[in-house]
This record gives structure tokens, sequence and C-alpha cells, in this order.
């Protein structure tokens, strides 16, 4: 690990309190318009994501992105998209509450929810990088329902302290990637409902299943969690559907272990691509809301060498 500088950040952590402050302050019209102006500005200065996102989109989506311009557009759309997700982070704790939730949230998809959320059995909710996933626990949270989430701890200790504050405010818990595994075993074996990212690059010796075509590695625990302790996963994401703040629950696929009781072959491979699938089928749909800036396709399968031939 690098080592930290407590000055710099503490310094980090009041100019992200007093940006917190001043969004808050204003009109939420006013805090979208920053929003806008800080993705803008993101796009300008950050040339290093600009271009991961613009390889990822060509990638991905090489039929849409073969025109330079509607390529370059999508790579805006994501910069401002990320952005305004963190103003929303920023001042929904203040204006969103029990009694208006619905206000922001389209609850029709919550139905298929519910009964996962009340049900004895425990639950694994497996959202990625799309739309704005820190508003899932957050809902679940305002309507009543305890959740755990699994999170990596951030760097600076300060924001840490501040956004675990918001992560928790509705009632869900977050548990370290690194460090709390008896705790997650523990909630899943109790009946408990745990939210996880499932398109997280799993480095070298993660699971390869494809994902928009390539081969992306993948962390083999999400499927092996939901065999080993016998729960449903829920594949779902929330999608901003209009401006000023409005969200819509997508659930996309429920995927069950029992399902593959009797199934021949590698199960944690299956279960991984289905999932993986869903959550691409989800991206299609709204691509400027996926985090392109981050390197999914990092890590590849290694090359197998060609055998010598025989004397």
């Amino acid at each position: 690990m690098k080592s930290r500088k407590p000055a710099a950040d503490y310094a980090i952590y009041l100019v992200v309190r007093a940006a917190v402050c001043f969004l808050n302050a204003v009109p939420a019209a006013v805090a979208l318009r920053m929003a806008d102006v800080l993705g803008w500005l993101a796009y300008t200065l950050d040339k290093r994501h600009r271009e991961v996102a613009r390889e990822n989109l060509r990638a991905a989506l090489p039929a849409r992105c073969a025109d330079p311009a509607e390529c370059d557009r999508l790579v805006r759309a994501c910069f401002r998209h990320f952005s305004t997700m963190l103003v929303e982070i920023a001042v929904l704790p203040r204006r969103m509450h029990l009694h208006n939730w619905r206000r922001y949230v389209d609850e029709r998809n919550l139905g298929r929810l519910v009964p996962h959320l009340i049900s004895d059995r425990g639950l694994l909710i497996v959202t990625c990088h799309f739309g704005n996933w820190e508003i899932a626990g957050y809902i679940t949270g305002l309507t009543g329902h305890q959740s755990y989430a699994i999170a990596r701890v951030l760097d600076n200790p300060h924001v840490e302290r501040w956004f675990k504050t918001f992560r928790q405010k509705t009632g869900q818990t977050i548990l370290a990637k690194s460090g709390d595994f008896e705790m997650i075993e523990g909630v899943l074996t109790g009946g408990g409902k745990v939210a996880t990212l499932g398109d997280q690059d799993a480095g070298p010796k993660g699971l390869f299943v494809d994902f928009f075509g390539r081969p992306a590695s993948t962390h083999k625990a999400v499927a092996l969690m939901a065999i080993q302790y016998d729960v449903p996963m829920v594949v779902l994401a929330v999608t901003r559907i209009a401006r000023p703040t409005k969200f819509r629950l997508w659930i996309s696929d429920v995927i069950d272990p029992r399902d593959y009781h009797a199934t021949r072959g590698d199960v944690v491979r299956q279960i991984t691509e289905r999932f993986t699938k869903d959550i691409e089928r989800m991206i299609l749909e709204y691509p400027e809301q996926y985090f392109w800036l981050h390197r999914r396709w990092k890590h590849q399968p290694p090359v197998k060498k060609p055998k010598k031939a025989a004397a």
C-alpha cells in the first residue's frame, strides 16, 4: 500500500465536505447544472480515462461507435452521468426520505424484489457499475428492509467515514470486501440480504467469461456464495430515467442455484455467465450509464503455448 499523507487526506476531505454543503444549499436544478459542468471539466482534463472509455466503447459497441462523433458523444455522456451520480449522492440524503421517495423512484418493479427481501432465505443482490448503484441500498433501507453491501474501503480515511455514513444512513450495513468474510458468511447463513458488484476485474486468476464479446476476468465468489449458502441471486440496477432525479429499479433476472442441481458441467461458470449476460443486457439499454472509465478487460486469459511436435 502507498503511504498516506494525513494533511493531504484531510484537505481533500474538507474540499469534499465544502462541495457537499454548497450543493445542498442551492436549488436542485443548479446542483444538476453543476454536475454538467463537472462532467465537461472531467472529460476535458482527464485524457487517460477519456481514452479508456473510448477504447472500451469501440470494442463493446463497434457498430454504434464506428462513427467517431457518436462514440465521442457516448464518452461525454458517460462523464456527465458519473458526475451527476456524485451530485445525487451528495444531495439525496437531505431531499429524499420516507415520505417522498416515490417522487424519485419508479416503484413498479419493487414488488418483484420484496418477496425475496422478506423471505427467511438469504439473498444475493448482484448489481454493477451501472446507473446509480449506490442508490440501490439507500432505497432498500428507505422501504424498511435491512440489507448488507460488500464494498472496498476507500483509501482516504476521512472520506471513507463520511461516505460510509451516507451508505448506512437508511439501515444498510457496509461489509469490507477484504476482511469481513466471516460476517458475510454469517449474514447469508442467517437469511440476510447481501449486495455485491458483479462486474469487477478479478485479476489473472479470475473466471473468464464473455462480456460484450470479450473475455472478462470475473469473481467466482459470487456464484460460489449462492451455491454454498443456497441463496437466490437477484440481478438488478437502479437507472436514471429522467432529469431532475428520477430512478427506475430494474430487475433483470432471478437466479436460483437450486435450478442447477441436476445440471452437469461447471455450474459456477454457468451462473457467472448468466448474470454477466444479464448485466450486458441492461447496459445495452442505457450504454451512457455504464462506468466505461474503468478497465473491465484489464486481464485476459493466458495464451496457451503450442505443444511441441513429436520427434
